[in-house]
């Protein structure tokens, strides 16, 4: 198994239709300029309601990539 340094850097994705479509919108977006991103943890939810209803979630996490040798 080879060593790794990885940098972490944070993202926030949202979607009115989840948590899991927030989240895949937010790596799918940093991966069109990042690459080498290896993986995810959710650090905060958020959910907009209007209406009594939820209407729009964010979800924030930290993304980490390999950086070049």
């Amino acid at each position: 198994m080879s060593s790794h340094v990885y940098k972490a850097i944070e993202l926030t994705g949202s979607s009115p239709d989840g948590i899991q479509q927030a989240i895949e919108n937010a790596i799918a977006r940093a991966a069109e300029s990042v690459h080498s991103l290896r993986w995810f943890e959710v650090t905060e939810t958020r959910g907009h309601i209007e209406d009594g209803k939820i209407s729009h979630w964010q979800v924030t996490l930290k993304a980490s990539f390999t950086l070049d040798d």
